[in-house]
């Protein structure tokens, strides 16, 4: 529903944040969360916040400010295991288990546990 996002865009954008990361994201206006996106420039950002802010219901704002925070963690800790070295696609599937079951959990010790995973 928003002009010059298609389908292949769309499912970049959902492989990318869960619906729920998403839509805090549109609630939050954070363009440069939409930004950090592949394929994803500021006007297209813009237009994505703008079109689609009115037709997702807002959440308890608890929820958003948790959701964006876990999300800063495990996007931090994902950042360092790949400049380590690991690979991203196994580093992301651990730090999403991490994190599901402690969503409070440190940068540094969500990533002294993916080391024991891996």
């Amino acid at each position: 529903g928003v002009s010059g996002v298609g389908a292949a865009t769309a499912a970049i954008i959902l492989s990318s944040m869960s619906g729920d990361e998403l839509a805090a994201v549109i609630n939050g206006g954070d363009v440069k969360r939409l930004k950090a996106i592949k394929g994803i420039g500021a006007k297209t950002a813009e237009r994505i916040i703008v079109d689609l802010r009115d037709k997702i219901k807002p959440q308890d704002d608890t929820l958003l400010v948790r959701t964006r925070a876990r999300n800063e963690a495990c996007e931090e800790a994902l950042a360092a295991l790949v400049a380590l070295g690991f690979d991203r696609k196994q580093s992301e599937k651990i730090l999403d288990k991490i994190f599901e079951a402690d969503p409070d959990i440190k940068v540094e010790a969500a990533m002294k546990k993916a080391f024991g995973m891996m």
